[in-house]
């Protein structure tokens, strides 16, 4: 028993290692994927538009009012 009082496992060979590690890789393959599709989703301004077109509307009048009143100065 190791000195925390958790019994400790048999050492890994080489080949589990790196099955692993491929494991591991094609996991985080798989959530990058996943993440990126996800940002692109979330990101497109036309699912925001065809979602909430009044609010769309609203927010660009509201930047086009800020950019109006700023060029007045």
């Amino acid at each position: 028993m190791a000195a925390d009082g958790k019994a400790r496992s048999p050492p890994l060979t080489p080949e589990q290692i790196r099955a692993d590690i491929e494991r591991t890789r094609a996991e985080l393959i798989h959530s990058v994927g996943e993440l990126r599709e996800e940002v692109a989703r979330r990101a497109d301004w036309r699912e925001w538009v065809r979602h909430r077109p009044l609010t769309c509307m609203g927010a660009a009048f509201f930047v086009g009012f800020l950019i109006g009143n700023s060029q007045r100065r």
